[in-house]
């Protein structure tokens, strides 16, 4: 069952470690992606890794295609289906938010800061729980990409390749969030959001 969110500021064995504000969340996220850990070190594989498949796929496989075959494609994997996968990515968050017994899940951005989000209000999170919430859009959506890449014509392994490097770079955020907890592995941190204050609370258990 999870703690409530009294049982964290009222309890000696918990300690508030960190607040942030919604507005401010583009400064943490820079702020942790630059942690050169062993994690941000296999998301930057992985990003280049997907950066290969797609250079692969542009000059080996399609060199020959019609100039403006490759145009649209590229449109595709670029623009048009990353823009569509935002609301399946999203969805994606809210899956184990909702598994994990969280019910007022809420989805929101913030155009200034260009970042989309989902979160529980008022609802405590463990680490685990975290972990799989930023974690399953990346994972999901890469491998349903890599299988439509391997059995689809060239230049449609050109478009899903071009958005399997970008979707990786729109998870930055989920990987920035998860390298806070790696970098405080040796702790167990609680989190939660008062989504009206638009505000999100770190503790750690003592």
């Amino acid at each position: 069952m999870s703690l409530k969110v009294e049982e964290l500021d009222n309890n000696q064995k918990f300690r508030q470690i960190l607040v942030i504000k919604y507005a401010d969340l583009i400064p943490f996220i820079f702020d942790n992606l630059k942690r050169f850990t062993f994690l941000m070190a296999f998301f930057c594989f992985l990003s280049a890794v997907f950066l290969g498949i797609a250079v692969y796929s542009r000059i080996i496989l399609i060199s020959a295609c019609p100039f403006s075959k490759v145009i649209f494609h590229s449109f595709l994997g670029f623009l048009i289906i990353p823009a569509i996968s935002i609301p399946i990515h999203e969805i994606l968050h809210v899956i184990p938010f909702y598994l994990s017994g969280a019910r007022d899940i809420r989805m929101g951005m913030d155009l200034k800061q260009y970042i989309f989000y989902v979160t529980a209000h008022r609802y405590v999170a463990s680490p685990l729980q975290f972990i799989i919430v930023a974690l399953t859009p990346f994972l999901l959506i890469s491998l349903v990409v890599i299988y439509l890449i391997i059995i689809f014509p060239p230049l449609w392994k050109w478009s899903f390749s071009a958005f399997l490097f970008v979707h990786s770079t729109m998870c930055a955020g989920d990987f920035a969030l998860m390298n806070f907890y790696y970098i405080n592995r040796d702790k167990t941190i609680y989190t939660w959001d008062d989504v009206d204050a638009k505000t999100a609370y770190f503790y750690e258990e003592i």
